[in-house]
């Protein structure tokens, strides 16, 4: 919240920072009056600057010496306050949509410190040259042309050299604290900007309803009832058939946990396999990347990545540090929510080469969320965990929207032929401004049809992949540095990031499960596309029941 307070008393000292011809002190001032009580923890106050707003609610994340330094284009946010503004509320970041307006305030009095600055270095600098040859000062005043008196002024000329030490260290008290506010107003600007999420693409639609761009396969439109509703949910399907296990992994790791149990975890790994097979086919590119599990806290940050949702909820899993790495300044880890923020991070610190782009990963990871969802039937099974396999696509790609769209045309493209593959029927949707993530500038879903998740108000479709255009947010957050071909002169940028779920093991299963069932035979069918990673076989069957 911006706050306005009363201009306080300030001590006649502070009133005479003027041009170099007037700027006097005491000589023999009886106590220091410094510009502020700044200190290490940027705590805000006001000066004698006509801006008297503070900005004591704008607390400064630390940063671990070994985190990129980010580098958030703070200026465009100044020049287009509006803009950023409404892209804020546009996105339902509400708080967020304040912070241009305060960025410039606080800009205002950084501008303010600087120029405070410059006049005391002046008088220091005058100073410094006064204590170590009076004389020789004075000589240059005359060679000059200048009158002496006029220049050093005529109660320079009176003092002794104690005063003007004196003097000289009082500036250099000023000065310190100075420098301590311009630290401090840095430090805030930039803490509010890299909170504002990324501006939005003129594809996306404004407010809450997504725009559907295309199908994938025929929609089954099954005339369920609700007899059978039962054996079309995906965990009544595994139970039946000995591929789930939820209950055991309730006992042994709590909600949101599950077992993969024989063809069950046979297709597991038959799907991620698949979806490499179609990702890295001959020609596209795409590099096969197994990337780690676990990550520095700050590069999840700057893939834009929060510990908390905008309710609060808690939705990455950091891991506990001890009392002496914290001393140490350890920095903090935590669980990947996903392969993009290790493969996003692999450039961090980096500078690319402009003719080595677009650079296209695919990686596989566990992946964790500690936001499960609240419990309820579309939560239900497999469908939102806290664990699970995901393959991953991610791209650097130069900083021109065509040259990025056509990356991100071809990840939809080869998620469209992966679930094309497995013939599932999909719909692919044009995400609106109200579901975008702080990174994304675009985005794209595609949801499956879960005959589980059709009843009254809802038409039975779940997102099971997503694509997202990412400008240059990523880049600059994990200073990912691009220079430029010869051609344009070797001027350095910040290359656009891409990334795109190539395929969510659990999600694809369950719906695998539920539109592949056949009531009939009690089994489940295998599309042709998994089974050479099936040991052929095309259906899933019930098992004898263990005594």
């Amino acid at each position: 919240m911006i706050k306005t307070s009363r201009a306080p008393f300030v001590c006649f000292q502070c009133r005479l920072i003027r041009p170099r011809r007037t700027l006097r002190l005491f000589r023999n001032p009886p106590t220091a009056c410094p510009f502020s009580s700044s200190s290490t923890k940027f705590s805000s106050h006001t000066t004698s600057d006509s801006s008297n707003t503070t900005f004591s609610d704008i607390p400064i994340t630390p940063r671990p010496t070994k985190a990129p330094k980010p580098n958030v284009d703070i200026k465009h946010i100044r020049q287009n306050p509006d803009l950023y503004e409404q892209n804020c509320l546009d996105r339902n970041y509400k708080p967020q949509s304040t912070y241009p307006s305060r960025i410039i305030e606080l800009f205002a009095q950084w501008q303010t410190r600087q120029r405070e600055g410059r006049s005391l270095r002046e008088r220091g600098n005058l100073l410094r040259r006064q204590i170590a040859n009076p004389v020789s000062l004075q000589h240059e005043d005359e060679e000059s042309g200048s009158n002496p008196t006029e220049a050093t002024g005529e109660e320079d000329q009176e003092m002794t050299r104690e005063q003007l030490i004196e003097e000289a260290r009082i500036i250099k008290e000023k000065l310190s604290s100075i420098e301590k506010d311009e630290a401090r107003l840095e430090a805030q600007m930039t803490e509010l900007a890299l909170a504002i999420p990324n501006l939005t693409r003129p594809e996306a639609p404004r407010g809450t309803e997504p725009r559907v761009l295309s199908y994938i396969n025929e929609h089954p439109e099954p005339a369920a009832s609700s007899s059978d509703r039962v054996w079309r949910s995906h965990v009544h399907i595994g139970s039946e058939l000995g591929l789930l296990d939820f209950a055991g992994a309730a006992t042994a790791s709590g909600w949101g946990w599950y077992y993969l149990l024989d063809e069950g975890a046979q297709l597991e790994q038959a799907l991620v396999s698949y979806a490499l097979a179609v990702v890295t086919k001959q020609g596209l590119g795409w590099h096969r990347v197994s990337p780690p599990s676990i990550v520095y806290s700050h590069i999840a940050a700057a893939c834009g990545f929060q510990p908390r949702d905008p309710n609060g909820e808690q939705q990455i899993y950091n891991l506990s540090q001890s009392a002496a790495d914290v001393q140490r300044g350890v920095p903090e880890l935590c669980l990947a929510g996903t392969a993009e923020i290790p493969l996003a991070g692999m450039k961090a610190d980096a500078l690319l080469e402009e003719a080595d782009l677009p650079l296209k990963h695919v990686g596989v990871s566990r992946s964790y969320r500690a936001e499960a969802g609240a419990r309820g039937v579309d939560t239900k099974g497999l469908y939102r965990v806290h664990e699970f396999t995901k393959v991953e696509m991610f791209a650097w790609t130069p900083p021109d929207i065509d040259a990025t769209t056509e990356v991100f045309d071809e990840m939809v493209d080869l998620q469209t032929e992966i679930l094309q593959g497995l013939g599932l029927s999909c719909r692919v949707l044009e995400m609106p401004t109200a579901d975008l993530g702080a990174s994304a500038a675009r985005k794209c879903d595609i949801e499956a049809f879960f005959p589980s998740r059709r009843r009254d108000g809802d038409d039975g479709w779940g997102e099971v992949t997503s694509a997202s255009i990412c400008t240059d947010y990523q880049a600059r957050r994990l200073a990912t540095r691009l220079k430029g071909s010869a051609a344009s002169g070797g001027k350095m940028g910040y290359p656009w990031t891409v990334n795109g779920t190539a395929l969510a093991v659990p999600r694809v299963l369950a719906a695998l499960l539920e539109n592949g069932w056949d009531e009939g035979e009690m089994s489940v069918a295998i599309p042709e596309c998994l089974r050479p990673w099936m040991d052929g076989k095309d259906r899933i069957g019930a098992k004898h029941r263990r005594i």
